[in-house]
């Protein structure tokens, strides 16, 4: 059996034929066996526009870049290609809090 992404790590996942295979957040928690398989991430962008809603990533595996929380999507499981890293608690917390401002959510 494959493993099974978790909240807060970073996985090249397969976003379709235009937007290629890409480095990408996972948020979502896990999905049980009566549920969707579905699997809910923020693309890790190098194209910066340095916007509210963008949260800065640097790391040394990583070329400058940040997640990118207005492109939001979620795709099954079978399209993520292999896991890369994972992000310390105050990145996950900053993804959070520039989703939650996208989204209109108060936390």
């Amino acid at each position: 059996m494959a493993r099974l992404a978790k909240r807060g790590e970073i996985w090249m996942i397969d976003l379709g034929l235009a937007a290629k295979i890409r480095p990408c957040l996972i948020l979502s928690v896990p999905f049980a066996d009566n549920e969707r398989a579905l699997v809910s991430y923020v693309p890790r962008t190098t194209q910066q526009r340095s916007g509210r809603f963008e949260v800065e990533h640097n790391s040394p595996q990583f070329k400058p870049g940040a997640f990118d929380t207005q492109n939001i999507g979620s795709v099954p499981p079978a399209r993520l290609d292999r896991f890369l890293a994972t992000v310390n608690d105050h990145t996950l917390e900053q993804v959070e809090a520039a989703l939650a401002a996208w989204l209109g959510m108060k936390v």
